[in-house]
């Protein structure tokens, strides 16, 4: 068995440290990082960019320190200055609004993201009401709300749903924020399902595949360590529900920025420490966790076996094409 391999004998280290795999970074995050850092490159800094590119502060200030500019709103844009749409996604008004201002946008959206946007607009093409399961104020809602022309109704407990006040056989459809997995929204889709005579929603397979795979690591994780160490930020919501499903699995579960944050006392009495990452902390914040660890004393690392994910997207065309000189107003 694989629990077998990580129990301590006498001759071994006084910690076991078990990285959960797959952890950290996702191809949607690669990719926006790499978009801020391509475009820094290409045009040189300042690059503004529309909310945190993704919710981590470590990645956020290393942009900083390359000349990106983080910014909440595009009134805080110069004019003609190269302006970054978060991975979050936003609405259509803020596209609108840099089209109106001829600011020369880059779009960062994760393409999952972006899928959710397509699915939400051909349900309201044909008819039906959006329901949106998600957080509320979450940069992803928001931008998914406003993107579609006509009313969403956000959910995000099973009570939410009896509170809506639909007809039973009225046309709707839902779609899902992206950080929420297939374990996250059954629930409230089976609600959904059962208040509503004719409904619709995305296969299982259209959920974001980072979510899903990092939470069922967590929970095979949970099978094995007295502690469960989460890298990722406060207002990450993927980072958020990795520490809250071990918690559910009755494994003391700690959210941490770095190793800085770590507390001496939550693994004194741990043999085993089990490491996971949230969708938006890079490794090397893992490795920081790690070395605060081994401070404490002598540890040993392994990694649990777990899905490999090799998915890569695109970037935007005009990163990848040559071009001599900066976007000029139109």
């Amino acid at each position: 068995m694989v629990a077998d391999r990580f129990l301590a004998r006498p001759d071994e280290p006084n910690m076991q440290v078990i990285l959960a795999q797959p952890r950290g970074f996702c191809a949607g995050v690669v990719r926006a990082i790499e978009i801020v850092e391509r475009a820094l490159e290409k045009y040189g800094p300042p690059v503004y960019v529309r909310h945190e590119i993704v919710h981590n502060r470590h990645v956020v200030e290393s942009l900083k320190a390359k000349g990106a500019r983080f910014v909440e709103n595009l009134s805080e844009v110069p004019p003609n200055a190269v302006t970054i749409f978060s991975a979050h996604g936003v609405a259509k008004a803020v596209e609108q609004e840099a089209a109106a201002r001829n600011i020369p946008v880059l779009d960062a959206t994760c393409p999952l993201v972006t899928k959710v946007h397509n699915q939400g607009k051909r349900y309201v093409a044909q008819g039906r009401t959006l329901i949106l399961i998600g957080h509320a104020g979450h940069p992803e809602v928001e931008g998914t709300m406003g993107q579609i022309a006509g009313p969403v109704f956000l959910v995000q407990t099973e009570n939410d749903v009896e509170m809506l006040e639909l007809p039973v056989d009225a046309p709707v459809a839902y779609v899902t924020q992206t950080t929420l997995s297939v374990d996250d929204t059954r629930e409230i889709i089976a609600a959904l399902e059962r208040k509503f005579t004719d409904i619709i929603g995305p296969d299982t397979r259209d959920i974001c595949y980072a979510t899903q795979n990092r939470q069922t690591a967590v929970r095979e994780l949970s099978k094995l360590v007295d502690v469960i160490l989460v890298v990722g930020a406060k207002n990450s919501s993927n980072s958020n529900r990795l520490r809250e499903i071990g918690a559910e699995a009755g494994i003391p579960s700690y959210l941490i920025a770095d190793g800085s944050e770590l507390d001496p006392a939550w693994v004194r009495d741990a043999k085993t420490v089990g490491i996971t990452a949230g969708a938006s902390a890079p490794e090397v914040l893992v490795e920081d966790v790690i070395a605060a660890l081994r401070r404490l004393g002598q540890v040993e690392v392994s990694t649990l076996p777990g899905r490999e994910e090799t998915i890569e997207f695109r970037l935007p065309v005009e990163l990848t094409r040559e071009r001599r000189m900066s976007p000029q107003p139109t």
